[in-house]
């Protein structure tokens, strides 16, 4: 009778002597397979990076209330209406318009 897998601490399912040993003639018959040891997982590297690039400045997120009919139009001028809006304040910042 075949002795049933177990389950790490983790969760995981591990492979019963039999299955790990099946598992490795596998690998062993097959010329594409490579066998990752440490020393090579130390030297893997991702292709890429994930997530997006990190910005020189990043933007900082707000919450802000206004009139409908001024958002409803901000929206209908199509997508990228948050970069305009960025920019237009950027500007009225930079006019000194935006002073206490």
């Amino acid at each position: 009778m075949k002795k049933p897998s177990k389950l790490s601490k983790t969760g995981i399912t591990l492979p019963t002597a039999q299955e790990d040993a099946a598992i490795n003639r596998g690998i062993a018959q097959d010329s594409d397979a490579l066998e990752l040891t440490p020393a090579l997982a130390r030297r893997l590297m991702p292709l890429r990076a994930r997530g997006r690039p990190v910005a020189a400045h990043p933007k900082e997120p707000m919450t802000m209330r206004v009139d409908a009919d001024v958002l409803a139009a901000i929206k209908a001028s199509g997508s990228g209406w948050q970069t305009r809006v960025n920019a237009l304040l950027r500007e009225a910042v930079r006019r000194g318009e935006l002073a206490a």
